[in-house]
């Protein structure tokens, strides 16, 4: 039985799930922790997450509540926003202490939702399931509690993407690692991918005027759409207008090296003295 909602997961929730199984103790067989987001319109967006200590037996589990109010108290005046959506936990499958913890965070948030990560690569794949409680049984009978799978979407903002591509480069280098690239760096690029997409563009509009492919009424009304967007600038005003910009970053990348050699020299006089 599917549920209609959705719950997107952020790439830095991936992270700090993995991380917290990396670290967790010798004897610990998985990890659990609480999700942060927000929940809106049947689509839960989380957004932030963080491990919480716990012991687990064959017969019992036992969670630091007290430890999980704080952290969240904590990244409520970091973050406002972000509200306590569920947990998660590590492995492919719900265990039988699963309803337990489940049963504190429906006391914390309105219909949580329980991610499993599959941090054991079974497969050669992590796999992501998310699940919510729903009751089932008959009216003045026995009533039970079950988990209904979600769908899972992989989101990010932009600033995300950009992380997330860096760290996908280190898997090409045998050291593993990747160094981030300069702001020119970017703009280079950008610049050769928008000069590659605008000769694709225009050597479309040739070959349909030369009758040589047939016009598309959607690809020229798209065309149309993004011709009318550009502004109409003279090339002079313009080169003025870039020449401005470009010296105002230059004058904030000259501030924030000067800041940083002046942090390092404070830090190097507070050891010296």
């Amino acid at each position: 039985m599917a549920v209609n909602l959705v719950c997107r997961i952020h790439p830095v929730v991936l992270f700090t799930i993995v991380d917290s199984y990396e670290r967790r103790n010798e004897d610990a067989r998985r990890v659990i922790g609480t999700l942060l987001g927000t929940h809106d319109k049947g689509v839960v967006e989380v957004t932030n997450a963080f491990a919480v200590p716990h012991n687990e037996s064959e017969d019992e589990v036992a969670a630091d509540l007290e430890y999980a109010r704080n952290m969240f108290e904590l990244h409520k005046k970091v973050n406002p926003s972000e509200v306590i959506v569920g947990w998660y936990s590590t492995g492919a499958d719900v265990s039988e202490h699963s309803l337990l913890i489940h049963e504190y965070y429906s006391r914390e948030a309105k219909n949580p939702v329980h991610l499993t990560v599959d941090t054991t690569l079974r497969g050669n794949k992590m796999g992501i399931k998310a699940f919510v409680s729903t009751q089932i049984g008959t009216p003045g009978k026995t009533v039970g509690t079950m988990f209904a799978p979600v769908q899972v979407e992989i989101t990010s903002y932009e600033p995300e993407k950009v992380g997330v591509d860096v760290i996908q480069g280190g898997k090409f280098n045998p050291k593993r690692s990747a160094n981030l690239v300069k702001d020119l760096t970017h703009v280079e690029r950008a610049t050769g991918m928008l000069q590659q997409k605008l000769a694709m563009v225009l050597e479309y509009v040739e070959d349909v005027l030369a009758n040589r492919i047939p016009a598309d009424n959607v690809i020229g009304r798209f065309l149309m759409d993004l011709v009318m967007k550009v502004p109409q600038i003279e090339p002079e005003d313009f080169e003025e207008m870039l020449n401005s910009n470009m010296k105002d970053l230059l004058m904030v990348t000259y501030l924030a090296n000067l800041t940083r050699t002046q942090l390092a020299l404070n830090e190097k006089l507070s050891i010296t003295l």
